[in-house]
């Protein structure tokens, strides 16, 4: 088996918000928890992004060496509106994108993601320059997207016509939501919504109904700003099989492991990785699966967040499904 095991930092923005957590905490807990890549946000973890100081680089690469991690994956967000009047011209763009390539290859990353509404004419542009540097950019499949929405059926023309081995796929593992989270079901309870309006909602998304449906009836039935919420949120998740990627495997270089909550039982409670893995395995992939918890902000206002416990025990699965040895 050639899949590994690696945590994006942002895992851990509770912490490392509040201060809890230091940057070299969090590589080095990533380090104890056996998730050995490292995928940074710089624009939230590198003080005085874009500027990369020696010093940093000399932290970054001494705090690798010492908790035995390896820099994997940067993340790059694209402004495309940096003035009052105007968006940014497409060669405004590929500028950007270079800049965000020359973070990644100082901090040792082979593999950049570029967020979801990075046109293919950006990606087009700045892959000359990604092969020039030994790095690959892949494009984030992120919920509600899939693999035969017309966005990424344009960043597919790009990357077969020109066959760039610099152009990728980045699947976000929230396209494969089976199970309405319940953090967030619940956090809206809290808020007060209606539990008649909760319950439709999460039976909706479970039976796999029309969850584009769920506005107008939540509107009919009286709901107010939460149940609105909910309901728009439910058109923000999808359920796919995780089958959809083996087409494309050869184009995936790097997973978001995205998760909203590990149960005491050790699974994921929405997101069947016992379906994806044995996907993963089956297509070859040979990258890294790299935690994305995002449970925090739905469980914040009830309970101490923790996210090194629910980033542990998303390992421990992982290593369970991987047949490593305990």
């Amino acid at each position: 088996m050639t899949i590994k095991r690696g945590v994006s930092l942002y895992s851990f923005q509770e912490e490392y918000f509040l201060r809890t957590l230091s940057l070299e905490d969090c590589i080095r807990v990533a380090g104890e928890i056996g998730a050995r890549g490292i995928e940074i946000i710089p624009e939230q973890s590198i003080p005085g992004f874009p500027e990369l100081t020696d010093e940093f680089v000399a932290d970054w690469f001494a705090w690798m060496d010492k908790y035995g991690t390896t820099p994997v994956a940067t993340d790059l967000f694209l402004d495309t509106k940096l003035h009052p009047d105007r968006r940014l011209t497409l060669e405004e763009q590929i500028a950007s994108v270079r800049r965000d390539i020359d973070i990644a290859v100082r901090l040792g990353a082979k593999v950049i993601r570029a967020i979801i509404n990075t046109p293919p004419e950006v990606m087009e542009g700045a892959a000359p320059y990604a092969e020039e540097k030994g790095v690959r950019l892949l494009l984030e499949v992120h919920a509600p997207f899939h693999y035969s929405h017309p966005w990424i059926l344009q960043h597919l023309e790009v990357m077969h016509r020109t066959g760039s081995p610099a152009l990728g796929l980045m699947p976000d593992m929230g396209t494969f939501v089976k199970r309405f989270p319940r953090v967030v079901s619940e956090r809206a309870l809290r808020d007060g919504a209606k539990p008649e309006l909760v319950d439709l909602i999460v039976k909706t998304y479970d039976d796999h109904g029309d969850t584009h449906a769920l506005m107008d009836i939540v509107n009919y039935r009286g709901g107010g700003p939460v149940d609105f919420g909910l309901a728009r949120q439910a058109t923000h998740y999808i359920w796919s099989e995780p089958k959809a990627m083996l087409p494309h495997m050869p184009l995936i270089g790097h997973i978001q492991a995205k998760f909203y909550e590990m149960t005491g039982d050790g699974d994921e409670y929405s997101i069947p990785y016992d379906e994806i893995v044995p996907v993963l395995a089956e297509g070859g992939f040979d990258g890294y699966l790299s935690s994305e918890y995002e449970g925090n902000r739905h469980i914040q206002d009830i309970y101490p967040v923790d996210s090194v416990e629910q980033v542990r025990r998303q390992h421990a699965m992982f290593a369970r499904l991987l047949g490593e040895e305990a």
